[in-house]
């Protein structure tokens, strides 16, 4: 079964210096229906202002990555960890048992746009880890880009999940498919562009959630970068 989640039915929060859609369940937003899915239980595209950022702030047994579109996103951590996240960069924080961080618009100029994805981990109090590493265009252009998984293979980053986290770029004739192993679900993200998914069009914003399905296939894409979760 596929089930399409609309871009405009997303949670929505403008608070000025931060443009927020949540796909799930976030602060002042709230949907029953959807408090996640699978492990996955954020994906918030934010948009922050030239200057400002998220101050430090604390976050406990979570798998918090950041995936960047535009702009650079300066991040700092209680782990000694600081470093301007560039578009193609993909940051890996695990909470663990706490962890302070920041988040700023490395720009005084423009703005920066970037995805903010939680798991919800499969071990607890562990103590807690920061990696972060770039995927060119190349890499994914065409094809289904491994880059997070539960063991870092495959050149990914190392999430504590069972899951594998694809990105790919589309345009034309491009294709990929994914095969879903017996039970396990998927959720595709567009990111921006347009594609389809198993024959169904998604816009910008759009997500697809399969469920007993053996297959994701990405086809006529349309300047299209696309995330995929395949999750137990």
């Amino acid at each position: 079964m596929l089930t399409l989640r609309r871009s405009a039915d997303r949670g929505y929060a403008n608070h000025g210096w931060l443009k927020s859609f949540h796909s799930f369940s976030f602060a002042e937003y709230y949907d029953p229906v959807h408090m996640g899915f699978g492990a996955l239980r954020v994906i918030n595209e934010d948009r922050v202002a030239a200057g400002a950022g998220f101050g430090t702030h604390s976050h406990r047994d979570m798998e918090i990555l950041s995936y960047v579109l535009a702009g650079g996103l300066a991040h700092r951590d209680s782990m000694g960890n600081g470093s301007v996240l560039k578009p193609g960069d993909v940051q890996r924080m695990s909470a663990g048992r706490g962890v302070m961080h920041s988040e700023y618009n490395g720009s005084q100029d423009d703005a920066v746009h970037f995805l903010q994805i939680w798991l919800q981990p499969n071990v607890t109090g562990i103590a807690p880890g920061y990696e972060e590493k770039h995927f060119d265009a190349a890499g994914k252009r065409g094809r289904l880009q491994m880059i997070a998984n539960a063991d870092g293979s495959e050149g990914a980053m190392l999430v504590h999940q069972d899951v594998r986290l694809y990105a790919g770029l589309f345009d034309d004739a491009e294709a990929a498919h994914l095969s879903l192993a017996i039970g396990r679900r998927a959720y595709v993200h567009l990111v921006r562009g347009l594609i389809k998914v198993n024959g169904q069009t998604l816009e910008a914003g759009d997500a697809a959630m399969l469920v007993n399905e053996s297959d994701v296939h990405i086809t006529e894409g349309r300047e299209a970068e696309v995330l995929v979760f395949d999750l137990a």
